[in-house]
């Protein structure tokens, strides 16, 4: 088991990612944002820089947090551009020793969301041909409940694993993702999903875990550190360590900067003790659950 994050909530600098990880007595960061890009479009000049660093400090990357499928990407749009990030980014995941993609399954327009089903044939192939680059590459791509048909509802990501059926795809599950995202079953209007129905219907096939904490409210989305919002943390992670649970927890906290809502801002010192004081807290979460 070992502790990793979002570092670009500490700091949009790499440096100052790194000095965060280290503070925590962490080595690992999930990356997503690089020098106003990520790994995958940065130029060779400043991907090179990126190495050094690396190397200098001994910190390494885990995971790559790429676009690939995400919010951006409709399912109603070519997937051109996400298999063109994959492509691009393969390499650079292999010299780096990265082993897993962080993906999403391209989100249906909500206009849509009662209409999802007739998008599950094309959600499918979609995640088969990223599968199938991932397996060729020797990675494995952790499908998000985040964005995207699969994340529709628990059964929704059930079928997209049944259907898609390869070993080079896996889940990363998100304890706050369910919080603040409607379970698409039956007819609208839509609850909210709950984190823990969803975590155990689809526990036996995670194999990356993202901590974030939240709640609704008036219809708003309010982040939380981790044990105080309506994600289960305390309980999905004392779960999981029970049932020998080995792999990466990855800090998300999004309370001081969300990725994708760029109205979002913070100051850059409050950004960084944020990302430090949420890594503190988990660990006590995850030390209390190794005692109970």
């Amino acid at each position: 088991m070992y502790f990793t994050g979002f570092a670009d909530e500490a700091s949009g600098e790499l440096d100052a990612q790194i000095k965060a990880t280290k503070e925590l007595g962490w080595e690992f960061i999930e990356t997503r944002a690089l020098y106003g890009k990520n790994l995958a479009f940065i130029d060779d000049a400043t991907f090179e820089k990126v190495c050094a660093k690396l190397d200098e400090s001994g910190v390494r990357f885990n995971c790559f947090g790429s676009g690939i499928g995400n919010w951006a990407t409709s399912i109603t749009e070519p997937p051109d551009k996400s298999y063109d990030e994959l492509r691009r980014a393969i390499p650079r995941l292999q010299r780096l020793g990265i082993k897993l993609v962080r993906i999403m399954s391209f989100p249906v327009p909500e206009e849509e969301l009662a209409d999802n089903e007739k998008y599950a044939d094309e959600a499918f192939k979609r995640l088969k041909t990223i599968a199938d680059m991932a397996e060729d590459a020797g990675i494995v791509c952790c499908h998000e409940n985040c964005s995207g048909w699969a994340s529709l509802s628990y059964e929704h990501t059930l079928r997209m694993l049944e259907a898609v059926d390869s070993p080079s795809l896996k889940l990363v599950f998100d304890t706050g993702n369910p919080v603040v995202h409607k379970d698409v079953r039956g007819a609208p209007p839509y609850d909210y999903q709950d984190s823990m129905e969803f975590y155990q219907a689809v526990k036996e096939h995670i194999v990356y875990v993202h901590i974030k904490d939240g709640y609704m409210e008036d219809g708003k989305s309010v982040y939380t550190f981790p044990g105080e919002g309506h994600g289960y943390v305390k309980e999905i992670v004392a779960d999981l360590l029970k049932n020998g649970y080995d792999g990466g927890f990855s800090m998300e906290p999004h309370m001081q900067v969300v990725h994708h809502d760029k109205s979002v801002k913070s100051d850059d010192q409050l950004r960084y003790e944020n990302y430090v004081e949420y890594g503190k807290r988990f660990q006590k979460i995850v030390e209390n659950a190794k005692r109970a």
